[in-house]
């Protein structure tokens, strides 16, 4: 009898612990799923990335922010939303490539980008990007507001207004800088030469885009081009067939503070000097399998009497560093100026909710020979640079030295 019982006991003992795992597996189990509900409310996790990356930090961070976090200044938000905090650790993730161009915008950044890019020019006409990690003027546009107060290519804005431009991306410096017309912005501005920074002051404006001048200098024909929009191939287009009629067979291309623009108006330009099927420049992708090659349309108007010089500087960036990169290469073209941006990359505009957006950069540029824009730019044949003192009293000693090489 005494053995029945202990083996009743026995058998009730193990029912115990069976019944003890299968209540802890399943609080477990809820608890886990629970915590999994949580994080589905706020982030669809479906997002196709590696099992191998590990969310645990990012999870475990949220939490004590939530837990712990207390607001210590009237500038911060007492209570912090989470969704401006998905957009922070977008953009955080974003930071992280070190890429300048690669940019996320959150819903009002957004707008603001969007309106620009639609052609809404009110502002100080000036092109910039980053630059060994500082804010810098590509190219002041001519005869705008940011051109008429003295900003030069290649200036550091180091503070916009009472604003320090380390901590901020370039999309976020633009916006700052954009304004309505008749508004006054303050830079403060560190330039190669001069020992103390720079304090200009510009009014904003309506900005109208030039594209193209024309003029001829004893024999030389001379294009000043300004942007490449989606117009300026035609205006190119009108300049050589007056450089053809003039007789005339040296020419200088000036794409000295061109910021660049459309790639196809550097493709169709190349084109009037380079045979059919000629390289212009290349796309390099993350995918090899999508590499893309621009060629020459072919449309090769000149014969071998034609002397080409293109002037470069500091402003010449993108779509002027296809032009000059191909008909360099090429054999058509001399350098003279000073080393170009090397802005030689390619940016897809991506919608990543209704209201939000991300300019990724998807591809490099290379030139025929196969040289990354984007690793230091383009390097002169013949090195020059600029005498602003010189230019103050009418003398371009770049344009000079450009003719000087073309009668020689």
């Amino acid at each position: 009898m005494n053995n029945f019982f202990k083996y009743r006991a026995y058998i009730f003992a193990i029912i115990l612990v069976v019944l003890g795992i299968f209540f802890v597996g399943f609080y477990v189990g809820k608890t886990n799923q629970s915590e999994k509900d949580k994080i589905a409310s706020i982030l669809n996790t479906n997002a196709g990335v590696g099992e191998k990356i590990d969310f645990a930090p990012f999870w475990k961070a949220w939490e004590v922010i939530n837990d712990k976090y207390v607001s210590t200044s009237a500038s911060t938000t007492p209570k912090t939303n989470d969704q401006a905090r998905v957009y922070g650790a977008i953009e955080g993730m974003v930071a992280s490539l070190g890429d300048p161009y690669t940019i996320f915008f959150p819903p009002v950044e957004s707008k603001s980008f969007n309106e620009e890019i639609s052609g809404n020019f009110e502002g100080v006409g000036m092109e910039v990007g980053m630059k060994d990690g500082v804010l810098t003027v590509i190219a002041p546009l001519k005869d705008t507001p940011a051109y008429k107060a003295g900003i030069k290519s290649g200036d550091k804005i180091i503070k916009i207004d009472e604003t320090l431009t380390n901590a901020l991306n370039t999309a976020e410096a633009i916006k700052i800088i954009k304004g309505e017309k008749g508004t006054k912005v303050k830079f403060t501005i560190v330039r190669d030469g001069v020992k103390d920074p720079l304090i200009i002051e510009v009014i904003r404006d309506v900005i109208n885009i030039p594209i193209i001048d024309t003029e001829t200098k004893s024999d030389v024909f001379i294009i000043h081009l300004y942007n490449f929009s989606a117009l300026s191939a035609d205006y190119f287009r009108d300049a050589l067939r007056k450089f053809l009629e003039s007789g005339k067979y040296k020419m200088i291309i000036d794409l000295r503070g061109n910021p660049g623009g459309y790639l196809e108006a550097a493709v169709d330009m190349a084109s009037w000097f380079l045979p059919a099927g000629k390289v212009v420049v290349k796309e390099d992708f993350k995918n090899e399998s999508d590499a893309q090659i621009f060629r020459s349309k072919g449309y090769n108007i000149f014969n071998d009497k034609l002397k080409l010089i293109i002037l470069m500087d500091g402003g010449s960036a993108s779509a002027s560093e296809i032009l000059a990169g191909a008909l360099h290469e090429h054999g058509i073209a001399t350098l003279v100026g000073t080393q170009s941006f090397g802005k030689g990359s390619v940016q897809e505009l991506v919608d990543i909710t209704s209201n939000t957006s991300l300019k990724v950069t998807i591809a490099k540029w290379l030139t025929p020979n196969g040289l990354s824009i984007s690793n230091g730019g383009l390097t002169p044949d013949v090195v020059i640079k600029f005498d602003e003192e010189q230019f103050k009293k009418g003398v371009d000693v770049q344009l000079n030295k450009a003719i000087e090489i073309l009668d020689k």
